[in-house]
């Protein structure tokens, strides 16, 4: 079997450049990190550090079968991106468009409930506990004034 180089590989939707190692290449779908693309590539017995444009496309189809149902090669479940899913109570890898339709109905769960986190949500205002006395601001606003330089001012416009 004559492994040919192809520049630009087609893997779960995504072009990824084939002069990737393998694992990088991998790591370019969204939902797929390091580690879980390093799992994969285990699990197929592949070279991690092989250019991922000398892959077959036997071993491309079976690359994305592995990313799309990981649950069914053996991949533990602690290293999927979605446990214990709100609706279903399952636990899912999610890949691409629908990961970001996932997060995007978390969101609007929230918002429709009133938590706390939804209400920063929709409100624009950071949500994980981080300071916005001088980070996150929007429109026009400059610094902050000192108490005495607005004192001055003040005295001035009495003049």
């Amino acid at each position: 079997m004559d492994r040919v180089f192809r520049p630009i590989v087609r893997l779960a939707n995504v072009d990824v450049d084939g002069s990737l190692p393998l694992v990088y290449g991998l790591s370019e779908v969204k939902g797929v990190g390091f580690n879980f693309a390093l799992g994969v590539v285990r699990v197929l017995g592949l070279n991690p550090y092989m250019r991922i444009g000398f892959l077959t496309e036997e071993e491309v189809k079976k690359v994305e079968a592995v990313i799309m149902a990981p649950e069914k090669f053996g991949i533990p479940q602690w290293a999927f991106n979605r446990r214990k899913d709100y609706s279903s109570g399952r636990d899912m890898h999610l890949v691409g468009n629908e990961l970001i339709f996932y997060a995007k109905e978390d969101i609007e769960r929230e918002k429709r409930i009133k938590s706390w986190r939804g209400i920063r949500h929709s409100m624009g205002m950071k949500v994980r506990g981080q300071r916005t006395r001088t980070t996150g601001r929007t429109g026009v606003t400059v610094g902050v004034r000192k108490r005495r330089q607005v004192q001055q001012q003040q005295k001035k416009e009495e003049k």
